[in-house]
């Protein structure tokens, strides 16, 4: 018998929070490359927020998955047939394969991936997307400086974890905001954050922030949006900048959550709000790779990696993420690495 090829589709655009009957698992046989393609087995899946975007058909910076398509998503997997000169069967690749256990690629946007540098895994977190995410809006969005106040909201996730430990690299005062208080040690702790709380137990942010901030705050990544937001701002120092770099407290309202007009605020102290994608830096993801790369090396920079298994489970993965159940990058293995 063919072997089969497991696919998790999108099966209904959600009404508020997505729910597993939004996706529908499916099998089909194994797909064969042809010419200039490769076949490609997966074996680690990411799930991440801005996958709840894709899933509406509202006007977004990509294409929405359609009804009945492969969920869109990053993978790392290992070639196994090659019709492409520039790859081999064994080559160990990441890229946007979506949601399924084999993926037929013409190898536009693959990039081989050494296994001896780091495990294959981080290739979809600290050297991946999160990590070049974290590098790009500390570095240049919100153009870190030494001596400065930062805060990191969603500071235990893939991205704010990381974007805090290079604010700290660059001699910031970093203030994290997290979900639950084994969340607020770990990055207090092993992270080396100088502050955090859990804004689930939290009743007032913008008292807890100017007790942990008393000199203001000069930077802000801007993960989840919403009350924190506000709070945040009202807070900010002459001449602060604001990378917006997620919204997802925003992500899954019917109605839009009315909150404070907080406009004259960038006024009066002449900051600057900056929202950005990834796709912006491409031309710049050698330098961002290189540089997390060496720290990551140095012992400067410190992850943690969660896993659900088997394809079946991805819906399961991508709702406990958007519940904020995960700590650091949550990850689907899909099969054994060889």
């Amino acid at each position: 018998m063919t072997e089969g090829n497991k696919q998790i589709l999108l099966a209904a655009r959600p009404a508020g929070f997505p729910t597993e009957s939004d996706f529908r698992l499916v099998e089909s046989p194994r797909p064969s490359p042809a010419a200039g393609e490769v076949l490609v087995r997966i074996i680690y899946l990411s799930v991440d927020p801005y996958m709840r975007g894709r899933m509406s058909d509202a006007p977004s910076y990509a294409r929405p998955v359609q009804i009945g398509e492969v969920m869109t998503g990053g993978c790392v997997g290992e070639i196994v047939e090659s019709q492409n000169p520039r790859f081999a069967p064994g080559d160990i690749v990441e890229g946007p394969l979506g949601w399924q256990q084999y993926a037929v690629s013409s190898g536009l946007g693959l990039r081989k991936i050494e296994p001896k540098l780091a495990p294959i895994s981080t290739a979809l977190g600290v050297l991946g997307m999160p990590g070049l995410t974290a590098y790009f809006g500390m570095i240049d969005v919100c153009r870190v400086k030494a001596g400065e106040t930062v805060v990191v909201s969603g500071a235990a996730g893939a991205v704010g974890s990381l974007a805090g430990q290079i604010a700290k690299l660059h001699g910031c005062r970093v203030v994290g905001t997290a979900g639950s208080d084994d969340k607020v040690g770990w990055i207090t702790g092993e992270l080396g954050f100088d502050a955090a709380f859990n804004y689930k137990t939290e009743s007032n942010y913008r008292a807890r922030l100017k007790e942990l901030c008393p000199s203001g705050i000069d930077e802000y990544f801007d993960n989840v949006g919403g009350p924190m937001t506000d709070a945040v701002i009202s807070l900010i120092n002459v001449h602060a900048r604001i990378a917006i770099c997620g919204q997802i407290s925003q992500y899954n309202l019917e109605k839009p959550e009315m909150g404070p007009r907080w406009l004259g605020q960038m006024i009066v102290k002449r900051a600057r709000v900056e929202g950005f994608l990834i796709l912006d830096y491409a031309e710049r993801f050698g330098e961002g790779l290189e540089r997390m790369a060496r720290w990551l090396k140095e012992g400067k920079l410190r992850y943690r990696e969660q896993f659900a298994e088997g394809i079946e489970n991805a819906p399961r993965a991508f709702l406990g993420m958007l519940r904020g159940e995960n700590t650091g990058k949550q990850l689907v293995r899909i099969a054994p690495e060889p």
